[in-house]
């Protein structure tokens, strides 16, 4: 039995105005997650990720198809098939009166969780937490409230961890620390779905990835696969001044770093010649394997509408 099952999930959102469209969110997504997969949902702004996690997590209802939990539906099961899940949401939500020790405590009352204070105790300390226990939640720092919200959510001890977005806008330290103690309950059994936009955290974690684009999804495969399908190389390098537009179609530019796809060395020589005929020196030239973010960009390129 799939720890997480979508089956055929569309989500109609009605007219923002009187004659407008309606907007489809999602667009009858399928697929199964696994029990103790570490399975990631990758997709750019509005690719209606957080809308299937909401569904998932029984803040909103589809309006088509179904979604289990270990074979508990979402709607019929809430009670149960929520228990089962550990939800971490983008935003920070938090109560202001509480200490970090209190809200836990509360968090785990709602699941009916009682005298839970070792795991309590384990959770401040894997997280970073144990000096903060009796901290005020309104004294913390945003990466610390970040933390006590990954805490909340695995404070019942569920099967199921859902994390949306747990590193947007934190430090690194607090990124590290996160994903060793998210790793090690993955190692322990438990199935981690995880959607982000650092896709090379999604590339070392995930062992299996879903991409979504428009509410629909362009590409289901493990990891490893989705890489030995990248079509190309990358030619990388750096330089001073703006590439001529019909070179630039073809880059990748972040600042003053150029890349390019480059699927042989009769490639790479056009590339580099058509540099410098721009009047452009290229430096650190290198030529790497293609990445996550490569294939990313080159499956959300070719499910354009």
């Amino acid at each position: 039995m799939p720890a997480i099952s979508f089956q055929s999930v569309s989500k109609v959102f009605p007219a923002k105005s009187a004659g407008g469209e309606p907007f489809k969110a999602l667009n009858n997504v399928s697929f199964d997650i696994e029990e103790g997969e570490f399975f990631g949902l990758l997709g750019p702004n509005g690719a209606g990720k957080t809308t299937l996690i909401s569904i998932l997590a029984g803040l909103a209802k589809a309006s088509e198809g179904r979604v289990l939990v270990h074979g508990h539906d979402v709607q019929t099961d809430y009670a149960q098939s929520r228990r089962l899940l550990g939800v971490v949401p983008q935003e920070l939500v938090f109560d202001p009166f509480f200490s970090v020790r209190e809200a836990l405590r509360f968090q785990s009352g709602y699941f009916g969780v009682k005298k839970n204070d070792a795991w309590i105790d384990e959770l401040l300390e894997s997280l970073g937490l144990a000096d903060k226990a009796n901290a005020n939640m309104r004294q913390l720092s945003g990466g610390m409230k970040r933390r006590v919200l990954v805490a909340q959510a695995l404070v019942h001890k569920p099967r199921v961890i859902v994390l949306d977005e747990p590193t947007a806008g934190v430090d690194v330290e607090l990124r590290q620390t996160l994903w060793q103690f998210v790793a090690k309950l993955n190692r322990e059994g438990s199935t981690v779905l995880l959607t982000t936009h650092y896709l090379e955290e999604a590339e070392a974690l995930c062992g299996r990835l879903a991409m979504l684009k428009q509410g629909r999804v362009l590409a289901l495969a493990s990891t490893s696969e989705l890489l030995k399908s990248a079509s190309s190389n990358v030619l990388r390098f750096k330089i001073d001044g703006q590439l001529p537009a019909e070179l630039a179609a073809k880059a990748r530019i972040t600042g003053r770093i150029v890349q390019f796809p480059a699927h042989d060395a009769v490639d790479i020589e056009t590339y580099l010649a058509a540099v410098r005929q721009a009047g452009l020196v290229a430096e650190d030239v290198e030529i790497r394997k293609a990445d996550l973010e490569d294939v990313f960009l080159d499956v959300m390129s070719e499910g354009q509408a």
